[in-house]
């Protein structure tokens, strides 16, 4: 009797998984979105619960507004960054307090989400190929791997985090350890992925994490170095406490300061479409589903979603988000694109956003966990940005496309590393993957202008 080949495993977006796989799965997407999540919040000043809870409203909604037809997770964008201390810190210049800085960057969020809306329209009545002559794979695919190469070294820094309160006699003992936990963390998160079989195989970001937490566990029960974290924003507070809501104050300031960026978040959110159009087929293909998930031609529905999502977000105190590469690559890694666990997993952070025991046993995951845990999945966004060039063959030899490549990596990753994020330009600070995408999207305008060039042999 003829052995059969085993069914590929994974799920496709109209797939349920069982009920206990479901929460598994969609457990693991908020463990993914939560640490780029909560490190926009920590460092723009926004209040870790609201962000948590908006998060998972915001995917809510996507979802809803998209007719359940793209698996994409909304979580905070670290694209806004600057612009929202900018206006922030304006504001606490001039006598606001935090909820008032908040509150004034809420409403540059809100109208930042109309841009996206447009863009969508645009789409919508005129094709993805309206688009795609503004924004080709030369543009969205470098576009993809500058934000994850520019969040190279916030892995790595989380990877080698010093717990807080630390004395200098320990702090190089403490750094190695955390080299030990994080590194675990990987190379744990890397073999379950390749040689897990069965349902195991689509639990890497999540038993990863796990094997990682055990390690810190023991070390600082053996070393007395605590390397779990204590959110002091929940201190006092009993089991249950809703999140701080706040509405948005007007401020013309905020508007010039903020919604610009949304165009340049329009390309990565173009790229994350193209991931997903290329590994849901693939997955269809390899189940023999007889399925094709038109995904890239609803770019226009997801550009619309988007913006709604900033809008939805925004309005009860949320940042400004995006959806994320990293629960893009999670997906492909574990080939769940199932857009029911989306939904639970959004229905998971805002429920963790209201039980302060919850909030406080995810937050507790050590710095060198999560650092762990980043390298492989910012990783996976920069590779993803290959995929995207190498399906719209895209070629490697024509002097347009080496140009557009070689000119936004450098620009939104030199950006990075040299000026801190925000490249100072004549007296303006440009957000560094804001500009590669801009700059590249004039260039490919201008070098369009000229005779095709045909295609070279290699």
């Amino acid at each position: 009797m003829l052995k059969q080949n085993a069914q590929p495993i994974g799920y496709l977006p109209d797939e349920r998984p069982p009920f206990i796989k479901l929460v598994l799965y969609a457990l693991q997407q908020v463990i993914v979105m939560f640490p780029a999540t909560v490190t926009v919040a920590l460092i723009t000043n926004f209040r870790i619960s609201t962000t948590i809870f908006a998060s998972g409203l915001a995917t809510l909604c996507f979802i809803l507004i998209t007719g359940r037809q793209i698996p994409l997770y909304y979580g905070s964008s670290f694209s806004y960054i600057s612009a929202i201390a900018g206006i922030m810190a304006a504001q606490a210049a001039a006598g606001d307090d935090l909820e008032g800085q908040i509150r004034v960057a809420q409403f540059g969020i809100v109208m930042s989400g109309f841009v996206s809306i447009i863009a969508g329209l645009i789409v919508k009545r005129f094709g993805k190929e309206s688009i795609e002559k503004v924004l080709p794979a030369t543009i969205t695919g470098p576009i993809a791997m500058a934000i994850g190469l520019t969040l190279a070294s916030n892995a790595l820094l989380d990877a080698s985090a010093v717990p807080a309160g630390i004395e200098e006699s320990q702090s190089g003992l403490a750094m190695n350890l955390a080299w030990i936990i994080s590194l675990v963390t990987l190379i744990s998160t890397i073999l379950f992925s390749v040689y897990l079989k069965g349902f195991a195989s689509q639990l890497p970001l999540l038993l990863g994490p796990i094997v990682g937490c055990v390690v810190a566990f023991v070390i600082s029960q053996v070393t007395g170095i605590n390397f779990f974290r204590e959110l002091a924003e929940n201190a006092g507070k009993g089991f249950f406490a809703l999140p701080a809501f706040t509405l948005p104050r007007p401020s013309w300031a905020a508007v010039a300061a903020i919604m610009p960026i949304a165009i340049a978040t329009i390309p990565e959110s173009t790229a994350h479409i193209y991931q997903l159009d290329i590994y849901v087929n693939n997955l269809a293909k390899q189940k023999g589903s007889g399925k094709h998930y038109a995904i890239a031609e609803k770019l226009g529905l997801n550009l619309i979603g988007d913006g709604i999502g900033d809008i939805v977000a925004a309005m009860i105190g949320g940042p400004a988000g995006t959806n994320y590469g990293e629960n893009i690559s999670a997906m492909t890694i574990t080939k769940v694109f199932s857009v029911p666990v989306l939904i639970v997993a959004a229905i998971i952070a805002m429920v963790v956003s209201c039980f302060t025991p919850l909030i406080n046993m995810i937050y507790a995951i050590p710095t060198a966990v999560i650092g762990g845990l980043e390298i492989f999945l910012f990783g996976a966004i920069a590779a993803q940005g290959i995929a995207i060039m190498v399906d719209k063959k895209v070629n490697f030899f024509e002097s347009k496309s080496i140009s557009l490549i070689a000119t936004i990596i450098i620009i939104g990753v030199g950006g990075q590393y040299a000026f801190g994020g925000s490249i100072p330009f004549f007296g303006v600070q440009v957000p560094c993957i804001a500009g590669a995408a801009v700059f590249g999207i004039i260039l490919n305008q201008i070098l369009s202008l000229g005779p095709k060039s045909s295609p070279e042999a290699e």
